[in-house]
């Protein structure tokens, strides 16, 4: 090869090597403008994907409206209380050593239930009482006659003549949840009327001992507020719907202690169906065994040189009732009922109250020193 030759060769591959490095030169620029074009935008998408991830993952999952729990309250409040009114009792002067003293009132609160002017209230709002008013939410007022009450479950219905104003929606209490909310409306004092407090269902089938004997039973707790005069008043749910008649609240306990937030009420079902048969009959017609009686504890017992601890000690035998069928006598203490021993958490009322009228059952009693056993049929009455 002559050295022209090779001259030629060489110019040749270094014209191709520059064209190709021009190339890629060329090239680079025009992917590195693009690249330069388009980074700024996917950075600002990258910036917003993880800003929105980072919000998704603060966001919190409980969103109380509160809005909506105070409108439902108010919807609540505005169904009921056209219902709702304040029972005033006059109750006639006693006789004293200085002479007659005047006549005084009391108060408490009521819901009406009827068309026909039937309302509910507790009955220790209008016992005693010569005289009924009850003060309708608009400030009118109509006078009410008792129509009739049963103790045991501390309740009274009255019955007025005027127009109803409006007739409250009843509930089921058996639906009951503790937590649940409700309102508990009345006039406390017998002053703030139609007075309106929140609270919540604290439990069911609460029993309060009344220290006469027997307890109450089937009770709602709540620490809704329960002041003197709300007694009678309607406890309501969020639906508008009564649950409860308001009846008593306790400050202490036995051993002294303070107590806040402990209000009960009776459930609805129960004064659903005592209301009926007293609207029917004029009286709540509960089992009876048509006797007087005096309850024995251990203390009494023990003053009195009892045979027993716990019982009740028959007093008078009603001529023709259920007890002088059987065979029952004064002095006879009753110790057990169907097999159920009395004593400090089963009364005699409330063992009676597991039955119904004309029930058999069988009564275990100490006479002197003997103990028998007396099959009894009940009868119907308001007491025992």
């Amino acid at each position: 090869m002559t050295i022209k030759r090779v001259l030629y060769v060489l110019l040749v591959i270094f014209v191709a090597g520059a064209s190709a490095l021009t190339g890629a030169l060329t090239g680079g620029v025009a992917v590195y403008q693009l690249v330069s074009q388009k980074l700024p935008a996917a950075q600002a998408d990258l910036v917003a994907e993880a800003s929105q991830s980072n919000s998704a993952e603060i966001q919190p999952s409980l969103i109380l409206n509160t809005t909506d729990i105070q409108t439902t309250v108010t919807q609540a409040v505005e169904s009921v209380t056209p219902a709702v009114v304040t029972v005033v009792g006059v109750i006639p002067g006693q006789r004293t050593f200085f002479g007659m003293t005047g006549d005084s009132t009391v108060s408490g609160s009521g819901v009406f239930i009827s068309e026909d002017g039937y309302l509910l209230t507790n009955n220790h709002v209008i016992a005693d009482a010569k005289a009924i008013t009850v003060m309708l939410a608009d400030g009118s007022q109509q006078e009410a006659s008792l129509v009739g009450t049963d103790i045991y479950a501390d309740l009274a219905v009255l019955k007025t003549e005027g127009p109803v104003p409006a007739v409250a929606r009843l509930g089921n209490s058996d639906l009951l949840n503790p937590g649940e909310t409700v309102i508990a409306i009345g006039s406390p004092l017998g002053e703030f009327k139609n007075t309106v407090t929140v609270g919540v269902v604290s439990a069911t089938g609460r029993a309060i001992d009344t220290g006469y004997g027997y307890s109450i039973e089937d009770l709602i707790q709540t620490d809704a507020a329960i002041n003197s005069g709300n007694s009678g008043g309607p406890l309501v749910n969020l639906a508008g719907e009564v649950i409860g008649l308001n009846t008593l609240v306790v400050r202490n306990s036995s051993s002294g202690t303070l107590a806040e937030g402990l209000g009960f009420a009776i459930s609805v079902n129960t004064a659903q169906a005592v209301a009926e048969q007293i609207i029917q009959n004029g009286f709540f017609a509960r089992p009876s065994l048509g006797i007087n009686w005096e309850a024995i504890n251990p203390r009494l017992a023990a003053y009195y040189n009892l045979p027993v601890s716990w019982g009740v000690y028959i007093t008078e035998v009603r001529d023709g009732g259920p007890a002088s069928q059987a065979g029952l006598e004064v002095g006879d203490i009753i110790t057990a009922v169907d097999e159920v021993a009395l004593d400090s958490t089963n009364s005699f009322v409330n063992l009676l109250f597991d039955h119904q009228p004309g029930d058999q059952v069988m009564v275990t009693v100490a006479r002197g020193s003997r103990t028998l056993e007396v099959q009894v049929t009940l009868g119907a009455s308001q007491s025992g």
